[in-house]
């Protein structure tokens, strides 16, 4: 769980790539340098990817299935077989309320 950050270094404008020489005071200073230096960044997202997809009858879900019946032996068996074909992604939502980035690199609550 809780496995989204980024893999790169340097590319969210709060996170310090520090070298191993350095103590953490010039660390932190040079993440609020980072930090006051760029005006466009923001911790905060306000949109994301939808993981629902719509389907030729403009239904929404996660997954789609069809039932197929299947004559063996004379018994009829009804079998699930997931759609993957024709399905359209909804596209980027609009979250309710701004969510904090995974990045971020501040101690929300401290116990």
């Amino acid at each position: 769980m809780g496995g989204s950050g980024s893999k790169t270094k340097g590319v969210w404008p709060f996170t310090s790539a520090g070298a191993a020489g350095e103590t953490p005071g010039e660390v932190s200073e040079q993440c609020l340098a980072r930090l006051k230096g760029s005006k466009s960044a923001t911790p905060f997202i306000f949109t994301r990817r939808s993981s629902l997809f719509l389907d030729e009858d403009g239904d929404l879900a996660h997954e789609f299935y069809e039932e197929t019946v299947m004559t063996k032996n004379g018994r009829k068996k009804a079998k699930l077989k997931r759609i993957q074909k024709n399905l359209i992604p909804q596209g980027i939502i609009q979250l309710d309320h701004p969510r904090i980035h995974v990045d971020f690199p501040v101690v929300l609550c401290e116990i």
